[in-house]
């Protein structure tokens, strides 16, 4: 609506202007005005004077375009007045007139560019129509649509999370995938996930350990942890806050406020990660002046970012899916930990029953701790001496130097606050969960040894005593550095289980011969004991040691009281007749009462069993049998591990119950599971148990000796099981057994 080259009106222009209808519109409910095409003002009607508060006399000669808002000028110049050159008109145009107080009329244009003969530019007639309503409708409805668009990017980074930390499997996943996730949600300019050592709430001041920062210094959040200090568990119960960069803040907390200036950061905000009000950690996003790949700032200098309702929901969530899949993995964690545990348990047991004397025993379990428990291992005994120590183990040979220059230096000769000496003085365990330089100053004496301690980077230690009757043993120490995750409760617990198994061999091994003792210690320990009485059964157990070798093998048999009133049976026989075999033995059936909490099928049961075999780190194989009973019913389920075939005796008839044999426990697994026998175990019936040296004979088929079962069982037949057991041992075993014998029988009454 403008044209520099605009000159006085023309007789042309005389006529437009005669005709021009603006007093049609001198009332109208819209702004009405005729400029030339310069934009100076010719005609207009009294609604549009009314609009911007001018009177007619002030607008005649006024260009349009002085009348617009400073983008509107641009846009005028820009865009209007080349689309009227093109087009000759334009409708519904978006401008912004100022009125004569300074505010904004928001309107829509319309326009028509009138021309001459010669095609040039004569007058432009305008329509105006106020357009507040309209303007306001259109940013609700863009609000509306950036809140939709809002809300679909938080349940997206929400599917996100969820999707990612379903695949964690450490927390090392978790926190990597919390921090990005987040840290691009907020667009932080730095993340990172703290989880709180010990109990939040204790009488503690708990550790705070960083698992996975990006964008975050050390001292900061040493910084953080330092002003929270014994609020820390108050602070991570407020819920997502902001710790803003202001002149409070560098009042109160001078030196957060300095590591906040120095990183960059105008503001922190804490969110609290938990699982069913259990405090895990904090999840710290930093916020600063830029966000990374923004270059430049939306925040004003100075300006404090007020969090929306709709991002402390998204942080909140974030915080407990974290809190939710850290108590996953650590269930998970924890699950296979204690797997390694038993297994390192009875690693630990099978080596003190096979060492020669104490000095080989202490030597080769502490070479096991530093493979399977901790950095380093060193056990003191007390002996008619005083104190000795007898091992020093660190798990990198690299270091192990640095543990024979303190191994010269004996327990009695530490500082007092040494755990070592203070567990075996208190009788009770020390655990230093978190080894700081006032521990190391503490526990150590000057020079060589505090520098040695020093060197060996100790992050957490665990002292348990070792005694018999208040009688005092030694001490088992173990320590971890800074390269392993930190000591548990759970590790806590197993090296005492190590102690007090410990504390056995020395005391029995102080006493008499270490074989000797172990041999019986393993007969008086897993020889089975009687069943529990059951309502509706007789039952009847036997079990007869090998004239050979020594009085303990892996022949077992079992029977639970499982929740629900079912019974479980098991019989098997680890492969071998020695202490291992026992031991073995002794083993499985531990494991397979822990199974049976569960109640399992006995096809699952045998499943179980060959997918957890290699951690029990057992090197023989078994064969077993395992049944799951209801004496109400008499319902019987059954499956095979290579073992043989139940006994069934009835009406005076004996048979063999048609188990088909998976392989044996410790084999290969087999492809498909173990097939299960289903039937019923009537009234008056006997179900019969054993192991292989019932049948086998050095001078015939195992055939044969299934065959004559048969055959004495039928003649034997009765409803006392004991009287049954005795019958079958007087007939299949001779006083000369290569092998254990081991028999269960069950009669329905």
């Amino acid at each position: 609506m403008s044209d520099p080259g605009g000159g006085e009106p023309s007789a042309q222009l005389d006529r437009l202007l005669e005709d021009d209808p603006a007093d049609l519109y001198e009332n109208a409910p819209m702004g009405y005005l005729s400029t030339l095409p310069d934009g100076r003002i010719v005609k207009a009607n009294r609604t549009f004077c009314a609009w911007t508060g001018r009177r007619l006399e002030e607008l005649l000669g006024t260009r349009f375009q002085e009348l617009l808002s400073v983008g509107g000028k641009v846009f005028h110049e820009t865009h209007l007045v080349p689309l009227l050159r093109m087009q000759g008109a334009v409708r519904e145009i978006a401008i912004d007139v100022q009125r004569v107080d300074g505010s904004l009329l928001p309107c829509l244009l319309n326009a028509v560019e009138l021309r001459g003969p010669d095609g040039a530019p004569q007058l432009v007639r305008a329509t105006l129509f106020e357009a507040t309503a309209r303007r306001r409708y259109e940013r609700e409805l863009l609000a509306a649509q950036r809140l939709a668009e809002e809300s679909e990017a938080r349940s997206r980074t929400v599917q996100r999370v969820v999707f990612d930390l379903a695949a964690a499997t450490t927390e090392e996943d978790v926190a990597s995938v919390i921090v990005q996730r987040s840290r691009a949600a907020m667009t932080a300019r730095g993340a990172a996930l703290v989880l709180v050592q010990g109990e939040a709430d204790g009488p503690e001041l708990p550790a705070l350990r960083p698992v996975h920062s990006e964008g975050l210094s050390r001292d900061l959040l040493r910084r953080l942890r330092e002003a929270a200090g014994s609020r820390l568990a108050l602070e991570m119960a407020q819920g997502v806050r902001s710790i803003v960069l202001d002149a409070r803040l560098r009042r109160d907390q001078a030196e957060l406020a300095a590591a906040m200036v120095a990183s960059g950061l105008s503001e922190l905000v804490i969110v609290p990660v938990s699982a069913d009000s259990k405090r895990l950690g904090v999840l710290v996003l930093a916020l600063g002046d830029a966000a990374p790949g923004q270059l430049i700032s939306l925040v004003e200098p100075g300006e404090v970012r007020v969090m929306a309702p709709t991002e402390i929901d998204l942080l909140y969530t974030l915080g407990r899916q974290a809190g939710q899949a850290l108590e996953r993995v650590r269930l998970h964690l924890e699950t296979v930990r204690q797997a390694e545990r038993a297994s390192f348990l009875l690693e630990a047991a099978r080596l003190m029953a096979d060492a020669v004397g104490v000095e080989d025993m202490v030597a080769r379990l502490a070479q096991l701790s530093v493979t399977r428990l901790a950095d380093i291992c060193v056990i003191d005994l007390v002996t008619e001496q005083g104190t000795t120590r007898e091992a020093a183990r660190h798990r990198d040979p690299a270091r192990q130097e640095l543990l024979d220059r303190l191994r010269a230096q004996q327990l009695a000769a530490q500082t007092g606050r040494h755990p070592g000496l203070r567990a075996l003085r208190e009788g009770r365990t020390q655990w230093v969960r978190d080894v700081d330089e006032q521990d190391v100053v503490s526990m150590t004496l000057d020079g060589l040894q505090r520098e040695t301690v020093r060197e060996l980077e100790l992050a957490g230690v665990i002292s348990v005593p070792m005694s018999i009757d208040g009688r005092r043993l030694g001490v088992l120490t173990f320590a971890a550095d800074r390269h392993r995750p930190p000591f548990t409760a759970a590790d806590v617990e197993v090296a005492e289980q190590l102690a007090l198994q410990v504390s056995q061999v020395v005391d029995k091994a102080q006493r008499f011969e270490l074989e000797s003792q172990t041999s019986h210690t393993l007969q008086e320990s897993l020889l089975p004991t009687d069943p529990p009485p059951i309502p509706g059964l007789r039952t009847a157990v036997r079990y007869v040691a090998a004239t050979q070798g020594v009085s303990v093998g892996g022949d077992f048999y079992d029977v639970v009281v499982l929740p629900g009133g079912l019974l479980g049976l098991a019989v098997g026989d680890v492969v071998g007749h020695d202490i291992t075999a026992a031991a073995t033995m002794g083993q499985l059936r531990a494991v397979c009462r822990t199974h049976l909490a569960d109640r399992p099928s006995p096809s699952e049961l045998i499943e179980r069993l060959q997918g957890s075999w290699s951690l029990l780190g057992v090197q023989r194989m078994a064969t077993a049998l395992f049944g799951i009973l209801d004496p109400a019913s008499g319902e019987l389920r059954v499956a095979s591990a290579g073992h043989l075939p139940p006994l069934l005796c009835t009406g005076g008839t004996a048979s063999f119950l048609p188990v088909r044999p998976t392989r044996m426990l410790g084999a290969p697994p087999a492809a498909e599971p173990a097939e299960e026998w289903a039937g019923v175990l009537e009234v008056g019936s006997t179900l019969v148990l054993y192991t292989d040296g019932l049948v086998e004979s050095r001078d015939a088929d195992i055939d044969v000796g299934l065959a004559r079962l048969l055959e004495v069982a039928a003649r034997a037949c009765s409803e006392d099981p004991d009287v049954l057991c005795d019958r079958l041992l007087a007939e299949m075993a001779g006083v000369h057994r290569p092998d254990d014998i081991a028999l269960l029988a069950l009669t329905r009454i």
